[in-house]
């Protein structure tokens, strides 16, 4: 399992690497946001561990540029910094996990497994290599995802959750087996976060078009489907 972590404070970075080591992981350290943004655009990873507090560019800065590159491994983020509004800018610049500093070492290594496990996820009674459905085209191979012929960039997180959907049109899929296959394992109960990215998902996939495909069942959870009478629609913010 092969994961880079950018971090400037050598003391961290060391612990982590070596912590991650012990666990069987394969870590590469960058110490600064140029570095990291070279790194994670020239070698394939299977998970990125991301500062925010970093020297040549900031954490977030590297994200959006990974993003806007096309890189779709997993990212989680770093920092002291613990606040609503950074962890909202962090999944908005398209983050897949955050964890504030200081932090129980036992969990950093769960959800860096739950990242990668979900990263590698593939129903293996589904080898399709191109998934479709109401003119939404995923190409499996190449990570190329359109509608209606338009190309459409999705983080790792948001692609695997339109995956999922596109594994079972017409289905309702309960939160709780979303939040479990997406993500790899249980959030708390009281979190938002299967909500958060279907959020962001509709915000490429539907609202650039009129017909609106990933619907609200009440009280359940999501299905990819057309409009009807029976799947209200939870209004989109922002």
């Amino acid at each position: 399992m092969r994961v880079l972590v950018v971090e400037d404070e050598d003391r961290v970075a060391s612990f982590i690497k070596r912590g991650l080591e012990e666990e069987e992981f394969e870590v590469e350290v960058a110490s600064d946001g140029p570095g990291g943004l070279t790194r994670a655009c020239q070698t394939g990873y299977e998970a990125l561990l991301l500062d925010v507090n970093l020297p040549g560019k900031d954490g977030f800065e590297v994200l959006t540029e990974l993003r806007a590159a096309g890189i779709t491994s997993p990212v989680m983020m770093l920092t002291v910094r613990g606040s609503v509004e950074d962890k909202v800018r962090a999944l908005n610049a398209g983050a897949d996990d955050y964890l504030p500093k200081p932090f129980a070492f036992d969990e950093l290594v769960a959800r860096v497994r739950a990242l990668v496990r979900r990263n590698r996820a593939a129903d293996p009674a589904d080898t399709r290599s191109v998934l479709e459905a109401y003119g939404i085209r995923m190409d499996r191979t190449s990570h190329r995802v359109t509608r209606d012929g338009v190309l459409i960039q999705l983080t790792g997180t948001e692609y695997n959750l339109l995956e999922l959907l596109l594994k079972h049109p017409d289905e309702v899929m309960p939160r709780a087996r979303i939040a479990e296959e997406v993500w790899g394992y249980n959030f708390d109960v009281s979190t938002n976060i299967v909500e958060v990215y279907v959020a962001y998902l509709r915000r490429k996939i539907d609202r650039p078009f009129s017909q609106k495909l990933i619907q609200n069942v009440r009280g359940v959870g999501y299905s990819l489907r057309r409009d009807d009478s029976t799947a209200p629609e939870v209004p989109l913010e922002g």
